[in-house]
């Protein structure tokens, strides 16, 4: 299947590791042109030194969602480049935290970071989309917006905002030939799951192995995924063939997630 991706270009946000890294290798891998952002560009190059010369250009981006002083530099290079086609909004996740203990200035923080940047960042590259009439916009969240992850107060809740957000905007630029849909990550295997396994098994005097088992064996799959699993769904609804896929949440979990 040719899924029309050569000589596009894509922004992927947080591509230093993990799932915008395999995100980014994946567009890459079917000729797209990315820049590829985070505030670790040293990993970013590492990883993109190793790429085939068959595949499309990356581009290293120093970006800090945090500041918006970073985020307005990136859309002022991307403009000057000519925009993107393809928008990949990917954060990283806020610390463990309980709902009840939750301080207001972490609820801030995070929503800047995990969200407010996010829709700022999105609204400022969105013309150059609808003025071709084509354009792909793929959030990635967390199955805790629809099956609350314990201990994860900050992010079931900023995610579920970026939902949201997500849904209404799809309603608003479908008509220009853009979409817009949310990706939900259940159990990945990427380094922020091994680090949320170390805390889990810190806390219940265990080893991290049999937390990372018994997780696992929660999931009908019966073991994490792959961070190029993951991708290979954002690929897709980065393409030209998912160009009647917009407002929607689609799941990569395994089965995780029980309910319908």
């Amino acid at each position: 299947m040719d899924l029309g991706l050569r000589n596009k270009t894509a922004l992927v946000t947080g591509a230093s590791r993990g799932l915008g890294a395999a995100i980014a290798r994946g567009l890459a891998e079917e000729g797209v042109t990315v820049y590829a952002a985070a505030r670790n560009v040293e990993a970013i190059a590492a990883w993109a030194s190793a790429l085939p010369d068959t595949f499309g250009k990356v581009h290293p981006l120093s970006l800090d969602l945090a500041s918006i002083e970073s985020v307005n530099a990136v859309v002022e290079t991307l403009r000057a480049a000519g925009g993107v086609d393809i928008l990949i909004n990917n954060s990283g996740g806020p610390p463990p935290a309980l709902a009840s203990e939750a301080r207001l200035e972490d609820w801030v923080r995070q929503f800047e970071a995990m969200a407010a940047s996010i829709f700022h960042l999105t609204g400022k590259l969105l013309p150059m989309m609808r003025e071709r009439r084509w354009g792909r916009i793929i959030s990635i969240a967390s199955s805790g917006v629809e099956q609350p992850i314990p201990r994860l107060a900050l992010s079931n809740g900023i995610r579920s905002a970026l939902v949201g957000w997500s849904k209404t905007l799809a309603q608003e630029v479908a008509g220009d030939g853009v979409t817009v849909n949310v990706l939900l990550p259940g159990r990945i295997h990427t380094q922020r799951v091994e680090e949320l396994d170390a805390a889990a098994a810190d806390r219940a005097g265990r080893s991290v192995a049999d937390v990372a088992a018994e997780s696992a064996a929660r999931i009908p799959a019966g073991r994490y995924g792959r961070p190029e699993e993951f991708a290979a769904v954002a690929v897709f609804l980065s393409s030209a063939c998912s160009s009647y896929v917009t407002g929607s949440k689609i799941r990569v979990d395994g089965g995780l997630i029980g309910s319908v």
